[in-house]
């Protein structure tokens, strides 16, 4: 722990400041940061299913499923049965969920600009790899 307090401390900061921005941010879209976060992983392989998508961004499934049924009914996405496993569904952007893509993006550049300000090209890949293990070292101990 370093003198300035317990690393959970600026994580929670970090957090907080997160959702401030990101709930300012997407008012115009009327989604907030769990339907954000939905959507990025759509925009670089549509038509996920359901659950891998909840998967991929660390999501149970409850929450996965009312983040969809935002962005059903915000016209973002639709759900389709599986064609191989009828008992879950696919995910697909709709021509307005595409269409926002860019303003997204955006979005997500400008706050990880505003994080990493002031470090070089170096220091801003030595943050994301130790955010990465730090992911990992938390992942392998929750899965014990």
């Amino acid at each position: 722990m370093s003198n300035k307090g317990f690393i959970g401390k600026f994580v929670s900061f970090l957090y907080r400041y997160n959702q401030i921005y990101l709930d300012k941010e997407l008012k115009s879209y009327n989604i907030g940061p769990g339907q954000f976060y939905l959507l990025m992983p759509l925009f670089q392989k549509d038509g996920v299913n359901q659950e891998s998508l909840g998967q991929s961004i660390n999501l149970d499934r409850a929450n996965v499923t009312r983040a969809v049924q935002k962005l059903v009914k915000e016209g973002y996405v639709y759900r389709q049965r599986d064609e191989k496993d009828k008992r879950s569904y696919r995910v697909f952007l709709t021509e307005k969920g595409k269409a926002i893509e860019p303003g997204l993006k955006k979005i997500a550049l400008e706050w990880e600009n505003i994080l990493l300000s002031n470090f070089d090209p170096d220091q801003r890949q030595t943050i994301v790899n130790s955010f990465e293990d730090m992911i990992k070292n938390v992942s392998r101990t929750m899965e014990k």
